[in-house]
């Protein structure tokens, strides 16, 4: 039987030492509590901190249990602080391009829309925000399940909602390795005809895709006639996306 990992042994240390304490502890309060040398100690508080475990104050120099803790209990972000930590980008890149944005993030097998900016226009649109969209038919859905970690397979024939639709698992499987390749995703006509929408991740702390953050719109606005997007409305979506997640401590791509 494999032996433990003594960096993991005492990272986990270091966690229920300020959990159980004051919760703020000087670097060499805590290495003579667990018999460390400072060095090591600094390391593995490192790491915990850029991971967002652990943080510390910038006056005392202290450290305390970081913001990203909670959300290993209730295994994801929490919907409401990811459409406050999205507004601020969400309607400059309605402003930039055109077109309405929606914010997603993972429930029950679908995708849940957290944040809805209308296109700027005088158009008549209705708030999208509560609704349910399935994940193989929408960009949104299908960065949240490239990203997601293993789950349910979807069902070898997939609800069809145009002649656009993909279908079959395997033709997903395709689909969803190219949003992998890529870092974006694309639907053109295969939710509702005419429509067209990209999408990009959103991550949180170690990387983990917390979300996605997209653009809907006429597919003639946001495709050329082979259905390929334009690429300067590609790039605005993964600016907006790169820039929550710096927001949310992903590290920089």
């Amino acid at each position: 039987m494999p032996g433990t990992v003594q960096s993991i042994e005492r990272a986990a240390a270091i966690l229920r030492l300020l959990a159980g304490g004051s919760g703020h502890l000087a670097l060499g309060d805590i290495a003579r509590s667990l018999d460390l040398a400072k060095g090591t100690t600094h390391g593995i508080l490192r790491t915990l901190q850029h991971v967002g475990f652990v943080e510390q104050d910038r006056v005392s120099g202290h450290y305390q249990l970081g913001p990203a803790l909670p959300h290993l209990g209730s295994g994801y972000l929490d919907v409401n602080e990811l459409r406050s930590r999205s507004i601020n980008w969400a309607d400059p890149l309605a402003a930039r391009s055109g077109e309405a944005v929606r914010i997603g993030a993972l429930r029950d097998g679908q995708a849940l829309i957290v944040h809805h900016v209308f296109r700027p226009d005088d158009t008549f649109q209705t708030l999208d925000v509560g609704t349910m969209l399935p994940l193989h038919a929408t960009a949104i859905g299908k960065v949240l399940l490239a990203y997601r970690a293993a789950g349910p397979e979807p069902a070898e024939e997939l609800d069809r909602f145009t002649r656009r639709t993909i279908r079959t698992r395997r033709a997903l499987a395709a689909e969803l390795q190219h949003v992998r390749d890529n870092g974006w995703s694309l639907e053109a006509e295969e939710m509702t005809p005419g429509n067209a929408s990209v999408a990009a991740p959103i991550r949180g702390y170690g990387g983990l895709v917390v979300g996605a953050i997209g653009i809907n719109g006429l597919v003639e606005r946001i495709c050329d006639s082979h259905y390929r997007p334009h690429q300067h409305l590609v790039a605005y979506v993964r600016d907006a996306a790169r820039a929550i997640s710096r927001e949310l401590g992903a590290a920089r791509r």
